[in-house]
């Protein structure tokens, strides 16, 4: 009798769902054997976790201020990482915050990549004119400095998350369009896109179905290798009070009320600060890891 492990690692799959599964499971034991990008995804699950059950997590309102409590510093009695000059605990403030990131970080994640996938293949697969006025602008967009392009527009739209997530967006999908593009012109001339196009298909079909795919492993890398700087841009927006406003917390914007505190009281910045950088590092392991498992060329490794 076949287990499943048998079943997973057969080398000749009967059907396409077994060949899919166990591609799957050969991709997930790779990935496994690289610890750190285990602790990359154990970072972004905890993400996840905390932003999903913060009511259950935080053990004080993050909004609640209480002033007799202000500025106590971390290890204090029923305050881990201590209070803020409002004397609202900041590790409940950190888990809550972990919600707005974790909101931008999934807006941003299904429109910007989408996006920037669909300029890139149609602009990769018509070539001439279409490739040319497409590019131009993507280039356009490439010129500036995407924090400098992002305050810009926040500026314009007004301050606020769904401003916010809006002004990453359009600054983030322009590396995506060059990456499809470069990867639809390997593969518009390949024998499989000619035998499908002498059946009938057409442009759209053609892209959507057979273009697209071979883009997907690529712009999945990218996305997750990319997190880390949405996040670090999220929160230059929040420092500078054009992202999430009060009394939401974002940790930014806690860097930012916190700076003024720093020489004596210095966990008030420094705690949202090691949230960032810990969650950024994290989204950087794995998407480290996801390239050594999705990038063919390591797949026989």
């Amino acid at each position: 009798m076949t287990t499943l492990t048998e079943w997973l690692r057969d080398p000749s799959p009967k059907s396409r769902l077994q060949a899919r599964v166990g591609q799957s499971y050969l991709g997930w034991l790779r990935f496994r054997r690289n610890p750190l990008a285990m602790a990359g995804a154990l970072i972004v699950l905890a993400l996840v976790v905390l932003a999903a059950f913060a009511p259950l997590i935080a053990p004080h309102d993050p909004i609640a201020q209480d002033l007799s409590q202000r500025l106590l510093p971390p290890g204090t009695p029923g305050y881990l990482m201590g209070t803020d000059e409002f004397g609202r605990d900041i590790l409940s403030r950190i888990i809550y915050g972990s919600r707005v990131t974790l909101y931008i970080v999934a807006m941003v994640a299904v429109t910007a990549p989408l996006f920037g996938l669909l300029i890139g293949t149609v602009a990769g697969y018509a070539g001439g004119w279409v490739d040319q006025v497409l590019m131009r602008i993507t280039d356009i967009f490439l010129a500036f400095p995407k924090l400098i392009l992002a305050l810009a527009l926040v500026a314009v739209l007004g301050p606020g998350i769904e401003n916010a997530v809006l002004a990453i967006a359009l600054t983030s999908w322009p590396p995506y369009a060059r990456m499809s593009r470069a990867e639809t012109l390997t593969v518009r001339n390949a024998d499989y896109i000619a035998a499908v196009r002498l059946q009938g298909a057409g442009p759209v079909r053609i892209i959507w179905g057979h273009v697209m795919p071979m883009c997907m492993s690529s712009v999945v890398i990218r996305v997750t290798l990319d997190m880390a700087g949405v996040i670090l841009t999220a929160a230059g927006l929040g420092f500078l009070g054009l992202g999430v406003q009060p009394p939401l917390p974002e940790w930014g914007m806690m860097i930012s009320s916190g700076r003024k505190f720093l020489t004596d009281f210095w966990w008030v910045a420094t705690m949202p600060g090691l949230a960032i950088f810990v969650v950024s590092l994290g989204f950087n392991l794995l998407g480290d890891g996801l390239r050594d498992v999705l990038d063919p060329r390591s797949a026989g490794k």
